[in-house]
């Protein structure tokens, strides 16, 4: 708990400084999504073509975020920041603390993410006549903070960088009258369970490409429900790693801030199966 009130301090303050230092976002709501637990404006787990914050072309957002995701065994904290220029490039700064006590009490591991994306093509809201998405281009930075246990799982490198294309289309009173999304993206990575457990490994250690896919539909003004799915590289002998997905549920009750809840389902984490769980994050958005 203490931890969560840290990071909620923290989320606030960075949100009072863009606040300070930029114009108030005029995008419609929801188009800058949640964040996603690696920081980069999207689902909880899937990011999409949308540059964070409600800037448009002519202004600058931002937003902040915490995340909290308890799943059986292990529990993992996430918390950072997002930039949004011009509607153009986004940059985010994240970071990502697990508790994985249930394997070795008292261990926790941590990773730091550096994001960048640029919208290369198209605008999801206002080119509804164009059959073609929005298109963005992003990278993630990883570094992790812990290497002791994942050297000797057979990870080969504390740090790496993932690399992705997400493509977004957003369809205006499409589905029963109401908005709706579908976000497909490709990554090129090499993080084992997101980098916590160090990058490649003994089976494989070289980037392989991993399909994305998020979807969601506004059930009224202010409330969306939606599906994530992430496919993920299998590198480690010692552990295997499964696929994440999840439904959630986002919350606008005001524009400036969202409450994302969501049923989590993330496979066997550090050989341990059927990790499902809860997951709920605040952002607050400008």
């Amino acid at each position: 708990m203490t931890a969560m009130k840290t990071s909620l301090r923290i989320a606030a303050t960075v949100a009072t400084v863009v606040a300070s230092t930029t114009f108030a976002g005029d995008r419609l709501l929801a188009t800058g999504g949640a964040h996603m637990i690696e920081g980069a404006g999207g689902g909880g787990i899937v990011p999409w073509a949308f540059i964070a914050g409600y800037g448009t072309n002519r202004q600058v957002g931002g937003s902040a975020f915490y995340t909290r995701v308890d799943v059986d065994d292990f529990k993992l904290d996430s918390y950072g920041a997002a930039v949004g220029i011009f509607d153009r490039v986004e940059l985010s700064i994240a970071q990502q603390k697990f508790d994985a006590g249930s394997v070795i009490p008292g261990l926790k591991l941590k990773t730091d993410t550096l994001g960048a994306k640029v919208r290369v093509y198209g605008d999801a809201v206002y080119d509804q006549d164009m059959p073609w998405p929005q298109v963005a281009l992003g990278l993630m930075y990883k570094k992790n903070k812990d290497f002791t246990v994942p050297g000797l799982v057979g990870a080969k490198k504390d740090s790496d960088t993932d690399f992705y294309v997400s493509a977004t289309k957003v369809w205006l009173g499409g589905a029963w009258g109401r908005n709706a999304l579908a976000t497909v993206n490709l990554r090129a990575t090499r993080a084992n369970q997101l980098g916590l457990l160090g990058f490649g490994g003994d089976k494989k250690d070289s980037y392989s490409l991993q399909p994305e896919f998020s979807g969601a539909i506004l059930l009224t003004d202010q409330l969306a429900l939606g599906y994530e799915y992430r496919w993920k590289p299998d590198n480690l002998s010692a552990f295997k790693e499964e696929d994440f997905q999840d439904v959630f549920v986002a919350w606008f009750p005001h524009r400036n801030v969202a409450i994302t809840a969501a049923f989590a389902k993330l496979g066997t984490i550090a050989g341990k199966g059927k990790q499902d769980g809860a997951y709920i994050s605040l952002q607050l958005t400008l």
